[in-house]
């Protein structure tokens, strides 16, 4: 039987304020540019499915967390249970791009004993004439972190679906490879869900494998 989901995973998106990190990903999720975007307060929670492979989708769970400095306490606690995230920064603004090694920092001192899957974003990459940093220097810095990287733009939906797509593919096959393991009492990775059944943990597992067979 087809499943809903082959897995859930949870996705943190981090970054200074202002990166426009939850504008990219209500383009994401939503589908639609708000122009008009409130500072995001602790944490939001978005989701959507996306299909990885044909027949294969994967749910992913998107926490949006605020950049201010007065609000790290509360997004340091969504670290551990996060799998991937998106590390952005604004490629018009200089400072946000210097601070991605502290947001890294911060990330990897609170995941232990996980490890969390990056990708490196360059934000508003629509603003070209306007931009303070290049992609060839940001492209070194990402190979510097062994991330990959990608310019987005939420306003004209340039490579929203690419990042999301690109970093839950380099999950999926860490899944699949048995890099990454589904562990109890940790939210990253959840087995997939059958629709009109009702397993035990363990039998959904086993079906969530067959599938990926």
């Amino acid at each position: 039987m087809d499943t809903i989901w082959l897995y859930q995973f949870r996705l943190i998106v981090i970054g200074d304020s202002t990166v426009g990190k939850s504008c990219l990903i209500r383009r994401f999720t939503e589908g639609h540019f708000a122009h008009v975007s409130d500072p995001t307060v602790g944490v939001d929670f978005f989701s959507r499915l996306l299909e990885i492979e044909p027949g294969k989708r994967v749910k992913l769970q998107i926490w949006d967390t605020a950049g201010q400095e007065r609000f790290r306490s509360i997004t340091r606690a969504y670290y551990r249970n996060s799998v991937g995230g998106l590390l952005l920064f604004d490629i018009t603004n200089r400072r946000s791009f210097q601070n991605v090694h502290s947001w890294l920092e911060e990330a990897q001192s609170h995941v232990h004993p996980h490890s969390i899957v990056f990708l490196l974003v360059g934000h508003k990459c629509d603003l070209e004439a306007q931009r303070q940093v290049s992609r060839q220097e940001a492209e070194k810095l990402a190979a510097a972190f062994g991330m990959n990287y990608v310019e987005t733009s939420a306003r004209d939906a340039i490579n929203v679906e690419t990042a999301f797509m690109d970093l839950t593919r380099q999950i999926f096959e860490l899944v699949r490879g048995g890099d990454i393991k589904i562990q109890d009492g940790w939210e990253g990775v959840k087995s997939g869900l059958v629709p009109n059944t009702v397993h035990s943990s363990e039998e959904v597992t086993k079906a969530g494998r067959q599938c990926l067979c």
